[in-house]
Order: structure tokens, then C-alpha cells, then sequence
């Protein structure tokens, strides 16, 4: 079976066939050569929020998505990073206090920017990722992920992917090449490179 990704912000086609995964990308994304932190430094990594209020069908396992997103986004970039990387009940913990909730309104911390920040300088670190997956069908979901510069506020990565086939494969890849692209980022120092599987 042949399932594809096709980026929205760039062009890019990524056929799964099996377990072999191969890509090719091209990108009209400008980024700053600018360094911004230290290539060790720091990154905040909150669970992937679930959007399914536009969707089809609406359906209780949608959140499971969210979920698998969030394993793999995380852990590819533990694998990728290490130490460096903070997640899981500390980062909710921290989006749980006061001062963060008062940053939201008493929405959820991890699709606010701004609380994200929050957080993000709260625990010293430089870098905030914060994701979401977004149900259209149940053959069509959207993966947004961004990188965010905490202090300034600047979004070194923006992306947006369609997935379009089996939901679990696609989200799991989707999550994976932004886990990758985001690990690389951050070892340059916030440093984005132009094509999305560039090493």
C-alpha cells in the first residue's frame, strides 16, 4: 500500500511503502542564518493537541492520534537529542500554575504561544515545540508543528502536513519528520535548514 504526505508550506511527497520510507522535498522557506542559542541547549516539548470540530465524523478513538503523535514527536527527539529534551507531567505540571493559566485564559497551554513561552522561559529553555493534529476525515488529518524561540517569541519552524492515508502511519511519520527537522534546527543553534530532509 503507497500512502503520501503532502506538505502544505512546501512540496513534499513521501511514499511509505512497507517499512521503507523514501523522500524527496523541495521548499521556497526563507530562514535567518542567525544563531540563537547554543547547540546543546534546552527544549520544551508539550503533548500534541487534538482539533476534530471540522472533521466529518467525529469519533471517540480520535484522541488516540494525539497521543501516538505525541510518542512519537517526543520520542524521536529524546532519541535525537538526549538530555536536552523536557516532556511528559513536567511540562504539564509547569503549564499547570497559575501564572501560566492566567497567560491562557484558562485555555490549554499547549496551542497558546504565548504560554508556551511561558513555560518554555519558566524552565530555562531556550526552545518550545508545540504540535497539533487535526481531523478533516478519517483518511485526511493535518499535522502543524512549531518551533518557537522562547525568548524572542520567533517561530524558527512552521510547518503544516497533509496526511493523507491509513491515519497511524501517516501521524507517525509526520511526527517523525518534524521531531527530525526541529532535532537538526536546534543543534544548529535555531538555525533552520531549506529542505525538510536535509541532514
Amino acid at each position: 500500500m503507497t500512502i503520501y504526505l503532502l506538505h502544505v508550506r512546501r512540496t513534499l511527497a513521501i511514499a511509505l511503502l512497507g517499512a521503507a520510507l523514501n523522500s524527496g522535498a523541495a521548499s521556497a522557506q526563507t530562514t535567518s542564518q542567525a544563531t540563537r542559542a547554543a547547540p546543546t541547549a534546552p527544549l520544551v516539548v508539550f503533548p500534541v493537541a487534538l482539533y476534530n470540530a471540522q472533521a466529518n465524523v467525529q469519533e471517540a478513538s480520535d484522541s488516540s492520534q494525539a497521543v501516538l503523535s505525541t510518542e512519537i514527536l517526543t520520542g524521536k527527539l529524546q532519541e535525537l537529542l538526549g538530555k536536552q529534551v523536557i516532556a511528559g507531567q513536567q511540562v504539564v505540571a509547569a503549564a499547570s500554575t497559575a501564572p501560566a493559566r492566567a497567560v491562557t485564559g484558562n485555555h490549554s497551554c499547549n496551542v497558546i504561544v504565548a504560554c508556551a513561552r511561558h513555560v518554555a522561559n519558566s524552565m530555562g529553555a531556550p526552545w518550545v515545540v508545540i504540535a497539533k493534529v487535526s481531523k478533516t476525515s478519517n483518511l485526511i488529518w493535518l499535522f502543524t508543528g512549531q518551533l518557537i524561540h522562547a525568548r524572542t517569541g520567533e517561530i524558527v519552524l512552521d510547518d503544516s502536513t497533509e496526511l493523507k492515508g491509513e491515519p497511524h502511519a501517516m501521524i507517525r511519520a509526520g511526527s517523525r519528520i518534524f521531531a527530525e527537522r526541529v532535532a537538526r534546527t536546534v543543534k544548529r543553534g535555531g538555525v533552520a535548514t531549506n529542505f525538510p530532509t536535509e541532514g
